[in-house]
């Protein structure tokens, strides 16, 4: 059984592995602490592949404290030789006395620390807890599947309704709402939206503000008929930002012009139009393990009718957008039922409501 001191430090250790977010894939980001009489002697996180895990800089931070200690871990130890070594073996010759992790790590040639803690003499507890299952989200999907981890943004208005047509000049969502999303691009590896969007909005899909990352951050548009022109601003070149065009091969010829400026990928189902699945198939070859979706409306539909979504983030705003200028919601006339998705956190943004969940499966659980 835990106690609130066990859950205080799990939660410091989540909060700090929050910071490697955007820098660590294609590995997952984790978080220590390290505590000894009731006092934190160490604490740490991961903070890129081949640097030193979370485990090991607490152990440095500790010293000799480390002897005797609990090490509070926000992901199940690792138990295998990669560029680095083994954390288990590390907690056990530093003498950790108990270790309480958050989740177990759901890839398989890392996963084991607990049994090999155990078969050591030290106590290790899984605490199944759902703030750290959170936070290694997009690890597990990328190591389970052969696509990356899709995170889907949509914003609003209380009747579904996404821009008045022709595009908004203001924006839908507050500053709060705002924030959020330039918080989750630093988060994942790339951004995606589809030509509509960048047709009308011509948006950068940078990352506000700069922010300096250890992983390539990759801006991407799925292009299903015809390419975006040639002066929008996604086509700039951006220090350490590479634009992904995603395209449809049986109209290669159309897009030999975007070839110079971005890096087009052809991806044909069997009729010869663009095949989403196989698109983010191509996106993971290229090392890509999390996107994040900003739509438009065609693509957002798109991922949610062919079940790749693997976590939604809706912003609703507090307005109506009706009448003749009223732009089309998510999916147009086809109807999405938002009714099998479990959110699992609501909360206000400012004026805006936010909603964040998952698809449930058969039996009533979350998608993990």
């Amino acid at each position: 059984m835990l106690s609130e001191d066990d859950l205080h430090y799990l939660r410091r250790a989540c909060a700090l592995a929050r910071h490697g977010l955007g820098d660590v894939s294609p590995n997952p980001p984790v978080g220590a602490v390290l505590v000894r009489g009731g006092e934190i002697v160490g604490e740490g996180w991961h903070r890129g592949a081949g640097l030193a895990h979370a485990e090991v800089e607490a152990l440095a931070a500790a010293g000799g404290q480390a002897r005797g200690a609990t090490a509070y871990v926000s992901l199940e130890p690792c138990n295998h030789q990669g560029r680095t070594g083994p954390c288990t073996r590390e907690l056990a010759e530093r003498g950790v006395a108990r270790v309480v992790f958050g989740v177990r790590d759901p890839n398989a040639r890392a996963a084991g620390g607990a049994e090999y803690l155990r078969s050591a003499g030290i106590e290790a507890t899984d605490a199944q807890m759902r703030e750290a299952r959170r936070l290694i989200e997009a690890f597990a999907v990328a190591a389970a599947t052969d696509r990356p981890y899709v995170a889907l943004k949509m914003a609003t208005a209380v009747n579904g309704a996404i821009a008045a047509r022709g595009g908004m000049r203001r924006w839908l969502t507050g500053e709060e709402a705002r924030a959020l999303v330039r918080s989750l691009r630093i988060e994942h590896d790339a951004v995606m939206v589809g030509a509509g969007t960048v047709r009308v909005d011509d948006p950068q899909l940078t990352v506000r503000p700069a922010h300096a990352r250890r992983v390539p951050y990759r801006r991407i548009v799925v292009c299903e008929r015809e390419p975006i022109p040639l002066d929008r601003r996604v086509l700039r070149r951006e220090s350490n930002v590479e634009t992904v065009i995603l395209a449809p091969r049986g109209r290669a010829e159309t897009f030999r012009a975007l070839e110079p400026l971005a890096r087009v990928v052809y991806a044909d189902d069997e009729r010869g139009r663009l095949d989403l699945g196989a698109a983010l198939r191509a996106l993971k070859a290229m090392g890509i393990r999390s996107v994040l979706c900003e739509g438009g409306p065609t693509l957002a539909a798109g991922l949610l009718a062919r079940g790749l979504v693997d976590r939604l983030h809706w912003l609703i705003a507090p307005v109506v957008i009706a009448g003749a200028g009223a732009a089309s919601s998510v999916g147009g006339d086809e109807e999405l039922d938002f009714g099998g998705w479990h959110f699992d956190e609501v909360r206000a943004l400012g004026a805006d409501a936010y909603l964040s969940g998952r698809l449930q499966t058969e039996d009533g659980c979350s998608r993990d």
